[in-house]
């Protein structure tokens, strides 16, 4: 069993950056992919980046340029990087991981059902991004 905590969510201005972090608890594997992903109010959950066990990295067109995902295994810690924030950017952000050596970041982060997907969530972190 993996649990995921988000945090480092808040409120900035457009143009403002935030960092956010998940730290995940408990089992470790070596196959896996994480994600990030985002779900406005009356809006579908849908994929920001992901990151694979081979450190493979891809991104929403909507934020390519903008936001990083990187890792820290020795922290066991997932981190999402977002620059150049946009109030469409506003949302909660959830960090998801599945554990399966058959994914792949380039993939997963287009899926279009990612509750049946991903089997680990947090429980996520709100952006609000003002204009």
């Amino acid at each position: 069993q993996v649990q995921l905590v988000e945090s480092g969510g808040g409120s900035v201005q457009s143009g403002g950056s935030l960092r956010l972090s998940c730290a995940a608890f408990g089992d470790s594997y070596s196959s896996y992919c994480m994600g990030w992903f985002r779900q406005a109010p009356g809006k579908e959950r849908e994929g920001v980046a992901a990151i694979d066990s081979d450190g493979s990295t891809s991104y929403a067109d909507s934020v390519k340029g903008r936001f990083t995902i990187s890792q820290d295994n020795a922290k066991n810690t997932l981190y999402l990087q977002m620059n150049s924030l946009k109030p469409e950017d506003t949302a909660m952000y959830y960090c998801a991981a599945v554990f399966s050596p058959f994914c792949y970041a380039n993939t997963i982060v287009a899926v279009t059902t990612p509750d049946r997907t991903f089997g680990y969530w947090g429980q996520g972190t709100q952006v609000t991004v003002s204009s």
